[in-house]
């Protein structure tokens, strides 16, 4: 029988115990690495660090967890938090877009499909000139297919910033993305 997440978050909380929090980290990793990785720009070694970070903070922290949200929920909370702080300390760096390693490892993947590797890149750095909060909203709702209450949540921000970050950010991408339209179009 498979332990639900609430299961498990109650064996941590009661018992500290390692293996239902590592079982957690297992079902949730993946995707938490994921958004990450998107949401820095395709700094691996980055989201990596942060997600190692949120896994820490949230065993530290899992008793305050209330189960009125989703887990993953609270944990791209924290996660949003973490790439927060990062960003708040690296503010004098320049945040990059894709260097040129991922760039090529992206290429190997797509199998050498140029023009869904060029379109995959200039998303990408197109989410990049999006402001920090509205590319959050933006990778939650069009990639997470998370609800708009969901992201209110994670993000502890009010229902119209999230609706005003999706519009906005939609548009903005469509203004960015627009020379992809025009070729399809030809």
């Amino acid at each position: 029988m498979v332990a639900t997440d609430q299961a498990l978050i109650e064996r941590v909380a009661a018992q500290g115990c390692r293996d239902s929090f590592s079982t957690l980290v297992e079902r949730h990793q993946s995707d938490l690495r994921y958004s990450l990785r998107q949401m820095t720009g395709w700094d691996e070694a980055l989201a990596d660090d942060l997600a190692q970070e949120t896994f820490i903070k949230a065993f530290q922290a899992i008793a305050s967890y209330k189960s009125n949200a989703k887990f993953s929920s609270w944990l791209y909370r924290i996660a949003y938090n973490q790439m927060v702080s990062h960003y708040r300390l690296a503010r004098n760096r320049e945040i990059s877009g894709i260097d040129e390693t991922v760039a090529k490892v992206a290429e190997r993947k797509l199998g050498g499909d140029y023009a869904e590797h060029e379109l995959h890149q200039d998303l990408a750095r197109a989410m990049q000139q999006l402001p920090t909060q509205q590319r959050m909203v933006i990778h939650l709702y069009l990639h997470r297919q998370l609800t708009h209450q969901e992201i209110c949540t994670i993000m502890q921000i009010p229902l119209g910033t999230v609706k005003t970050c999706i519009n906005r950010g939609r548009a903005t991408l469509r203004e960015l993305l627009s020379s992809w339209q025009n070729e399809d179009l030809a």
